[in-house]
């Protein structure tokens, strides 16, 4: 396995691992899927704000993906950021998780990053488990600040300072 950049050939792999998690699942709050050409553009932007977008890649496959993002706009968050990361179902348990939140991580450190933030959804208890066990503090719960698949949603906050 190896970590790279995502390039916008990864485009369309990376919206076939993330759109199924949009439509099936309430580990994101989002309904609106992603598409080749939108996230061939995130690439590129998050390229341009220094920051980074991370794709995990075996035999020429795209296992999943994790990338980071200014927390709240304005100059006094700047250090401090929140991530997503996503994995095809055939990758989990395979420690590509793992390999790219240190990744991730490392980036980030680098760049000046302070503070890394999770918002995971409570109905993802997996998504907890996973950032608790890689250093993740739970911060807050969010009582039902996420609306899908026509009920509302508790949000759960993480944090690791790095």
């Amino acid at each position: 396995m190896i970590l790279r950049p995502a390039e916008a050939r990864d485009a369309s792999d990376v919206a076939a691992i993330w759109n199924p998690v949009i439509r099936e699942t309430a580990a994101t709050f989002t309904t609106q899927e992603k598409t080749p050409e939108g996230l061939a553009g995130d690439f590129a932007a998050r390229a341009a704000e220094g920051r980074l977008f991370l794709v995990a890649e075996d035999a020429g496959a795209v296992l999943g993906f994790a990338t980071y993002f200014q927390f709240r706009n304005g100059p006094g968050y700047a250090r401090t950021m929140e991530h997503s990361i996503i994995l095809a179902s055939a990758a989990r348990g395979r420690g590509v998780g793992r390999a790219l939140m240190a990744g991730l991580e490392d980036h980030a450190r680098a760049g000046g990053v302070h503070s890394l933030w999770a918002g995971v959804s409570a109905e993802n208890p997996a998504g907890v488990a996973f950032h608790r066990a890689i250093g993740f503090a739970e911060i807050a719960r969010l009582p039902e600040v996420g609306y899908k698949f026509g009920r509302w949603m508790d949000l759960v906050l993480m944090q690791k300072i790095l």
